[in-house]
């Protein structure tokens, strides 16, 4: 089973760079996107809904902004778009679909970097979904928790670690959920199976040539249960061309789907 998350940054920019002729090809079983950027009826052009994919979205209720979808081969047996939680629901942050017993999720956490008033938002989702997460873990199903979480958990998964602890993505409140998350909480790291490697990175700021010189964060996962953890094969990160400021985390796990 193939599974690729990618943060479009804009799913119509990135179909016009070639995401979905990219997508198409890469034998994948599922893909997550975060930041669609789109409303479903803003996606009428057939390049978004190839053949022999199921496609499903849950949008942001403001337009242009944030959003996730998950495209997949097989039909998923239920679809669960939200939380349940008004705020978090209407920006369009969380997406499900369940394959038997395994659940594949496109999940797109808050951003705190352009104000202190979204960093608390972010802190107030972090405390929710903490809580719902160890839920998940009751459930006695296995989740592949795919997306952009928007945090750098380890020293490793940042060029600059230095300069930005007091940053958001690299704050010592977002590492130490992080820490609960990997830990009491029971979720696994599934790149940092296969993959101990510094300088492993997703996102490069537009700014400074960033992306030229690798100088990049690791924030977007597949937050995994220990099984899927047992199952994970191998995992690689797209470089070859440019979507977005995001690459796409490509991992293969041992389980038919």
């Amino acid at each position: 089973m193939r599974i690729i998350t990618a943060n479009l940054n804009g799913i119509r920019s990135a179909a016009r760079k070639g995401f979905f002729v990219w997508m198409t090809r890469q034998r994948a079983d599922v893909v997550c996107i975060q930041e669609t950027r789109a409303q479903v009826d803003q996606l009428q052009d057939r390049v978004f809904w190839p053949r022999g994919w199921h496609a499903y979205f849950h949008d942001a209720e403001k337009r242009g902004y944030s959003g996730v979808a998950i495209y997949s081969r097989r039909k998923p047996d239920q679809v669960i778009e939200g939380l349940g939680w008004p705020d978090v629901d209407a920006e369009g942050r969380y997406l499900e679909v369940c394959f038997g017993p395994l659940s594949v999720v496109s999940l797109y956490m808050h951003s705190g970097s352009s104000s202190e008033e979204r960093q608390q938002k972010k802190f107030d989702m972090m405390d929710r979904f903490m809580p719902y997460l160890r839920k998940l873990r009751r459930n006695r199903r296995e989740y592949v928790i795919c997306g952009d979480w928007n945090i750098a958990h380890r020293q490793i998964d940042l060029r600059n670690w230095r300069g930005n602890q007091k940053n958001s993505g690299f704050l010592p409140e977002e590492r130490a959920w992080m820490d609960e998350l990997f830990g009491a909480a029971g979720f696994v790291d599934a790149f940092r199976v296969v993959d101990p490697r510094p300088d492993q990175y997703t996102w490069w700021s537009n700014r400074g040539r960033a992306w030229e010189k690798n100088v990049g964060w690791r924030i977007d996962y597949q937050v995994v249960t220990p099984a899927m953890a047992r199952r994970v094969q191998k995992a690689r990160i797209y470089k070859e061309k440019r979507f977005s400021d995001h690459a796409p985390l490509i991992m293969d796990y041992d389980y038919p789907l």
